[in-house]
């Protein structure tokens, strides 16, 4: 079959549908993947035909406004839809190099991220099957809990109905242009529906979030899509560091931008209090460079599969891949959210007794870090955090992904 699959957002939002992707070429399918251009390069390297979107996308991300917002409003999910708004502009655009890539590939099945808002209606365009595919749970209605935007781990018998602002939100906002180009470049009637889920994946792992019991078959919590990296080795400077003493602690905030120019010096005066070996992950711009030390050293970045086993625990910001790949290593993880979905993984490492208490970036302390580092010693959170590891190492979440896809399509035809 021919499979294009539709992704929209920084490395954390396509990372995982290219591991899908290479899953799904893996067992015979034609596979394409469309995301920003930013990622053309990590498509080639996997042998993934690819179509880019729009490269301002990312960029807008990294602009002063963007840091600004995100400086402003903490972890909440306002800050999203401010930046939702930022993004109207670019919308058009992106909606166009969807349907260009999806004309030109004419696939037999459609899956998207939630961010990709052009897939559902091209899908009705060309009569195909359509799947939703997400790395976080809030786009089928749940009263097990609310909506990862909201910063509650419940509101009773609210929890359904919130999940509305992840389902609708999007649409809601760029209804205008939806419209027009769905007459304009679809041919489409403007107001016109959607095409229907052939069926819903969620690329997360059910012992972090286990699949509600009020969600049907049509819905499958898969596991995480790692996309793995068998042949790195540490170079030999990082090699000596982690042979010169105690495994250190990771800290990197991935793709997140800088906005708090004391954040570096908070993180190292914090392993310093609690007597820890730092290993600072600064390629995504919110860290800046330190001079390394025998207890510090600095690298721009790793592959996360590799890497985390080495350390003695984890922090960050709290994506979902992030959390996924530092609970897989079986190691304690610290979070420190920054907007989104973040805090939502944050108050499940801690439910689940494989992290401390999360961290509040605006407010947070080296006496806090040190604190929080200091508290993955603890023998308890230590075990807990292997056995999740063994747990999570045992699944094959895109494999079970593509037979969910598989099935769901032949059962379509049939």
């Amino acid at each position: 079959m021919r499979i294009i699959i539709h992704t929209l957002g920084t490395r954390g939002d396509t990372q995982p549908y290219l591991a899908l992707s290479r899953r799904l070429k893996a067992e015979g399918h034609e596979v394409m993947l469309v995301a920003p251009a930013q990622f053309a390069n990590m498509a080639e390297a996997e042998g993934i035909d690819f179509s880019p979107l729009p490269a301002e996308f990312l960029a807008m991300l990294d602009s002063p406004e963007t840091k600004a917002l995100i400086g402003k409003s903490g972890a909440g999910f306002s800050v999203g839809f401010k930046l939702i708004k930022h993004y109207r502009l670019l919308a058009r655009h992106v909606l166009d190099a969807e349907w260009e890539a999806a004309r030109a590939f004419q696939p037999d099945a459609i899956v998207f991220h939630p961010k990709a808002l052009g897939a559902p209606h091209i899908a009705m365009k060309l009569g195909v099957p359509l799947f939703l595919a997400s790395p976080l749970p809030g786009f089928t209605p749940t009263s097990a809990f609310p909506t990862p935007l909201l910063p509650f781990s419940t509101l009773g018998p609210l929890n359904r109905i919130s999940h509305a602002l992840m389902i609708h939100g999007g649409k809601v906002i760029f209804s205008k242009t939806i419209q027009a180009w769905r007459d304009e470049a679809l041919d489409l009637p403007a107001r016109g529906k959607p095409a229907r889920l052939t069926g819903t994946l969620y690329g997360y792992s059910p012992h972090m979030v286990p699949k509600p019991s009020d969600w049907g078959p049509d819905v499958a919590v898969t596991g995480y899509w790692f996309l793995d990296t068998p042949d790195w080795h540490p170079d030999a400077e990082l090699a000596a560091f982690l042979a010169a003493g105690e495994p250190p602690i990771y800290v990197g905030f991935g793709s997140m931008p800088g906005v708090d120019p004391d954040l570096t010096g908070l993180v190292i005066e914090g392993l310093r209090r609690a007597g820890k070996r730092g290993l600072l992950a600064t390629g995504g711009g919110a860290l800046e460079q330190a001079r390394a030390s025998h207890s510090l050293h600095v690298i721009a970045g790793a592959p996360h599969d590799h890497l985390f086993p080495l350390m003695h625990a984890t922090l960050h910001h709290g994506g979902a891949g992030t959390t996924g790949a530092a609970l897989r290593a079986g190691k304690p993880t610290v979070i420190c959210p920054f907007f989104g979905d973040q805090a939502f993984w944050a108050r499940r490492v801690q439910e689940l007794g494989v992290g401390p208490k999360p961290l509040d970036r605006r407010k947070m302390t080296a006496d806090d870090l040190a604190t929080a580092f200091l508290a993955c010693d603890e023998p308890a959170m230590r075990a807990q955090a292997s056995a999740l590891g063994d747990a999570l190492q045992a699944e094959n979440g895109a494999g079970t992904a593509a037979a969910f896809i598989t099935s769901r399509i032949r059962s379509s035809r049939a």
